[in-house]
């Protein structure tokens, strides 16, 4: 791990200063106004070779309070990595990752929730520089930058985050006790098993992950079908913990990526998913994100299953190929709109099925296994209002952070796309991976 600068001598308040100056401007900055700011801006952290050692160790403190402003406003790392990779380049994502590794220091494990965690070693957040006044030199050597390109991206950078709005918390900011919630990208969730999840949970994984690799799509469907009824069971178990006093948590929330193209039917897919986890989604359009609003074993399983079912609607999608009007022009996007809404709505359906049948079960008394086989135990009458409970518990937690929701169409105008849709939903395996879909 590199060694952090000691301030004093050698300019370093100067550049501390210089830094300061120069961010503010670009963070001020009108667009009609911005070209010129970064210019000055980069002009003058890059002026000096000699000064550079001093403007890097300025550039990794200034980014601790930057990067620790952004967790105090609700966002987390993988947030602020996915507002760059929208608005910016690939060398400002490495920048990015840098600067929250360096802020990371200020933090022990223990301060971090679960979460929190896994999305560090997902984004691979390491400090790799030997000193903070090398960082900025290492950087340049192995981006092939030279001073002002690099400054130029620095203050870029400052600025996306810079004007962040605060959004509501999913989770709390490192060092800041409360339940674990989780906002990791989906296609980059362990298919394997996880050390501390429910063993119920290592059962689901383990059945997605054997749902994929088969070349039978009627197994596949057996054993995800299957992963279906166990999340349903896991869910109805957490309740009745809970009406014991076993299970003393509040609903939670994670984040997920859904950006465009399509990015309408991939929010109904996650919807589809969530709804019948027992979960609520809240879309952020303009940020490429959506909140999933639910109890944390519920949360796990939303994520797994909208992973598979986006990787196969991609599948699906593309092999259905390209399509044209008569006249030759293209109607591929309308086709492909209209066939991820059918597929989002029969998915809909078919998972809402799943868990209306082990939901009724376990009403009665059938209490699905880890094994997958089911045993008879006593009906417990509490099952029902306990789990009604837990849904007036989700809506009461997405009215209190988002008490101004507002409804979103998803228009359909090809009628091959939605059969074609609905066909492939009825197809899939809901099978565990990863991939996204594109345009």
């Amino acid at each position: 791990m590199g060694r952090r600068g000691q301030g004093g001598g050698g300019g370093g308040g100067d550049a501390g200063v210089l830094l300061d100056t120069a961010v503010r401007g670009v963070v001020t900055a009108p667009e009609e106004g911005l070209d010129l700011a970064l210019d000055t801006g980069a002009s003058l952290l890059a002026a000096s070779a000699g000064s550079w050692p001093a403007v890097s160790r300025a550039a990794l403190g200034h980014a601790d309070t930057a990067v620790g402003r952004c967790w105090s406003a609700g966002w987390r790392p993988a947030d602020l990595v996915r507002v760059v990779r929208r608005e910016l380049k690939p060398v400002h994502l490495a920048l990015a990752v840098d600067l929250i590794a360096a802020e990371g220091r200020r933090h022990p494990a223990a301060a971090l929730d679960r979460r929190w965690q896994e999305q560090l070693r997902e984004l691979e957040a390491e400090v790799w520089w030997p000193s903070d006044e090398a960082y900025l030199s290492g950087f340049a050597q192995r981006h092939r930058l030279d001073r002002f390109a690099l400054a130029t991206a620095l203050l870029e950078l400052l600025r996306s985050w810079g004007r962040l709005p605060p959004i509501a918390p999913v989770g709390p900011a490192p060092g800041r006790a409360a339940h674990s919630a989780h906002s990791a990208r989906p296609e980059q969730r362990p298919r394997g098993p996880v050390a501390g999840e429910p063993r119920m949970l290592s059962r689901i994984r383990a059945l997605l992950a054997k749902a994929e690799s088969t070349d039978f799509p009627e197994e596949a469907e057996a054993l995800t079908a299957k992963a279906q009824q166990l999340m349903a069971q896991h869910s109805i178990d957490e309740a009745l913990l809970a009406v014991e006093g076993a299970d003393p948590h509040a609903p939670g929330a994670l984040r997920i990526g859904v950006d465009n193209p399509y990015e309408g039917p991939k929010t109904m897919l996650l919807d589809a998913v969530a709804a019948a986890n027992r979960c609520r989604v809240v879309w952020a359009k303009e940020f490429g994100f959506c909140t999933v609003i639910g109890f944390d074993a519920d949360l796990d399983g939303v994520e797994l299953l909208y992973t598979s079912l986006l990787v196969q609607a991609t599948h699906a999608m593309q092999q259905a190929g390209a399509r044209q009007h008569l006249d030759g022009a293209s109607r591929t996007k309308a086709f492909r709109q209209s066939f991820l809404v059918a597929y989002a709505a029969r998915i809909r359906e078919r998972l809402t099925e799943a868990t209306e049948r082990t939901t009724s079960a376990a009403a009665a008394g059938r209490h699905l296994r880890e094994d997958g086989t089911a045993e008879q135990l006593v009906p417990d009458e509490r099952l029902l209002p306990a789990l009604k409970a837990r849904t007036e518990a989700v809506d009461h937690e997405v009215g209190r952070m988002f008490p101004k929701l507002v409804s979103q169409r998803v228009r359909v105008s090809d009628g091959e796309g939605w059969v074609a849709g609905r066909a492939a939903a009825d197809r899939a395996s809901l099978r565990g991976g990863s991939g996204e879909i594109r345009g």
